[in-house]
């Protein structure tokens, strides 16, 4: 075994920890045995924290050898890069655009994957290797097909799983297009999120085949969904659950700053000032940001904190067109509402709110999402009771 450097974290711990949770499953733990985390980890890394997405400084492996140790084998995802690889320093980048996943969602995606062995399966997403890993050894690596858009993360990663006994086909490609030249596939796995399904993972993948991926709203929020590919050339299933990933490189979008809303003028602008009932710290949960994000198109959130605990939830549209304001301070019960633009975003997210408590206050497992080559819906408990957008 390797060196622990006198720490308790081990890779039997961390196994246990995952078991006792349900995430790790018996038939999953020759593969965790046989590809052990540390294996695919770099020697730089910011560690995260179990349940957020905030991560630490950096920890070098040769400066920190016990830190890093417990990093890898705590339950907790890895940022591995930040900014496309053009930031190292020792605080965090901008943007992670590369990590290793916490080991709890990392395993509880392979259940719901619920691949076979000789099952043909496509990861979207190299990263640091260990998934692909994992994969090869339950299917073996002539099966598994993995595509990373980074180049250096990629060649990184085909190192770590060539010294690890592993040579599944490792591709650097836009993961958006899927991988066409081994297609079909019985299971396409991504690991990182996405807001629309790109039609060519329907169409690489099998009648019958599985597809799970984190998707989420352009507002907030995201989850699993576990999809089934049918005949005629769609796809449908539920949210499993949390998840909060990187985003597809296909898919970022660039945020513009409040002063482009503003146009040059101090707040409130041309802004129309109203109160609220709703309190926006009734609107910042995960799961209620998802049920927003479904029927609120096109529009996200940005808080504004302060030193008292007040802060200013921002909404702005992504045409740069409309922005809000909502004012939250402790022990009131209404709140200032500033709007501007053509489409009123604060009335618009208090809307969709109404129609989610309206709904019994569904958590991400009632909903579900249906793609055809015309798009997608999300649906509430069947596919025949589409989410209704706040457009109309």
């Amino acid at each position: 075994m390797t060196e622990q450097h006198g720490t308790d974290a081990s890779p039997e711990r961390l196994a246990s920890a995952l078991m006792e949770k349900g995430a790790l499953t018996s038939d999953w733990l020759p593969a965790y045995k046989r590809a052990p985390r540390h294996l695919f980890i770099p020697d730089v890394i910011w560690p995260g924290t179990a349940g957020g997405n905030r991560q630490k400084n950096r920890i070098i492996r040769s400066e920190e050898p016990r830190a890093w140790w417990e990093a890898v084998y705590t339950d907790a995802p890895i940022t591995t890069q930040w900014d496309d690889g053009t930031y190292t320093g020792p605080e965090k980048g901008k943007i992670p655009s590369s990590s290793n996943s916490m080991p709890t969602m990392v395993f509880s995606m392979l259940d719901a994957l619920a691949v076979e062995e000789g099952q043909r399966v496509l990861e979207i997403g190299t990263g640091t290797g260990w998934n692909a890993a994992l994969l090869s050894h339950r299917v073996g690596p002539e099966n598994v097909v993995t595509v990373e858009v980074d180049e250096a993360v990629s060649a990184d990663a085909r190192k770590r799983l060539q010294n690890a006994g592993f040579v599944p086909l490792a591709v650097v490609g836009d993961g958006a297009e899927a991988f066409p030249m081994e297609a079909p596939y019985d299971r396409v796995i991504a690991t990182c999120s996405i807001g629309r399904v790109p039609y060519a993972w329907v169409e690489q993948t099998k009648p019958g085949g599985v597809i799970v991926a984190p998707w989420g709203p352009t507002y907030g929020g995201e989850a699993i969904v576990r999809l089934t590919v049918h005949a005629d050339g769609t796809a449908s299933g539920k949210f499993l659950g949390s998840s909060a990933f990187m985003r597809l490189r296909a898919q970022r979008t660039e945020r513009k700053h409040v002063r482009e809303y503003l146009k040059g003028k101090p707040w409130p602008a041309d802004g129309i000032k109203s109160t609220t009932a709703l309190s926006p710290d009734d609107v910042g949960d995960w799961h209620v940001m998802f049920a927003i994000g479904v029927q609120v198109p096109n529009a996200f959130p940005w808080m504004e904190s302060y030193k008292d605990g007040s802060y200013t939830l921002w909404l702005r549209d992504t045409a740069v067109t409309s922005w809000a304001t909502a004012d939250y301070e402790k022990e009131r019960t209404e709140f200032e509402v500033v709007q501007s633009g053509p489409r009123k975003l604060w009335d618009e997210v208090e809307t969709a709110f109404r129609w989610w408590d309206g709904q019994g206050r569904p958590g991400f497992d009632r909903f579900g999402l249906t793609v055809s080559p015309e798009g997608e819906t999300v649906w509430l408990d069947e596919p025949g009771n589409p989410v209704p957008s706040v457009l109309g």
